[in-house]
């Protein structure tokens, strides 16, 4: 989902999540589908919006420390994945700074990027 550079993540959360591509399995009440969001999610419409679309969402609330079990700091979050895509998309100068006007220029730029990633992973390991 393509917002506008000054948009809240918070606002096109449930329309992003509306929007996925790959199909998810029908859920039950044995296995329900989570939905894992961080702090900047933490918002009484998005909770409800997730529970709407049959999602059991796990949030993380403002002002909480994630805390090991037995009561100690535990390691940070993984999010060098998502981070490590946003470092590879910024080598694309078109895509560092947004210069189009139409939504569907830019999504055409952000999959000709992720072509390219790919494309030397692969050729050049």
């Amino acid at each position: 989902m393509i917002t506008t550079a000054n948009c809240h993540d918070m606002k096109a959360a449930l329309a992003t999540v509306d929007r996925l591509i790959v199909s998810r399995p029908a859920p039950r009440r044995y296995h329900p589908q989570h939905l894992c969001l961080d702090k900047g999610y933490d918002y009484p419409e998005i909770e409800a919006g997730a529970r709407q679309r049959a999602y059991r969402p796990h949030i993380r609330r403002r002002g909480e420390e994630k805390m090991a079990p037995d009561g100690s700091r535990s390691r940070p979050a993984r999010r060098w994945v998502v981070e490590r895509t946003g470092s590879w998309h910024n080598r694309f100068r078109k895509l560092l700074i947004r210069w189009e006007k139409k939504a569907q220029n830019y999504l055409a730029l952000v999959h000709l990027a992720c072509c390219l990633i790919v494309y030397r992973l692969i050729v050049l390991g």
